[in-house]
């Protein structure tokens, strides 16, 4: 409904052109703002549920991805395998240090995992590290 506030972008240029050997006027340059999936600037917010290791892999990879969110229920491993659970967000861990995001659990059942874009508050209710 709103126009696009940077569809059309409007380049003012004085001068001298030395090509055309006049004073050039001004310029319109329109821009195609359109997305097409590609460069979309729309950030998800997604839920998972780890019921195995195995189940970490998919966050892995939409968290490389760089545009989501993630949101992971916890609960169904603690319960079954704390071992699995540690050695899932130590995994965790390690890809958000290697792309520059943040983890944090807040409760006992849920953790937030961010990209690179983003920043978790952490106030004393929400903790740090998530083994805690």
């Amino acid at each position: 409904m709103a126009m696009n506030f940077f569809s059309l972008k409007r380049f003012k240029k004085k001068g001298y052109d030395e090509e055309d050997m006049v004073e050039a006027e001004d310029e319109y340059v329109e821009l195609n703002t359109d997305s097409d999936g590609l460069g979309s600037s729309k950030v998800i917010v997604r839920p998972f549920v780890l019921d195995d290791f195995s189940d970490v892999k998919d966050v892995l990879d939409v968290l490389r991805e760089g545009s989501t969110i993630c949101l992971l229920n916890i609960k169904p491993l603690r319960e079954k395998d704390m071992v699995e659970l540690k050695r899932a967000i130590n995994k965790l861990k390690k890809t958000c240090e290697a792309i520059g995001g943040e983890i944090a659990g807040f409760g006992e059942d849920y953790i937030i995992v961010v990209p690179s874009f983003a920043e978790i508050y952490k106030s004393s209710g929400v903790s740090r590290d998530p083994e805690d």
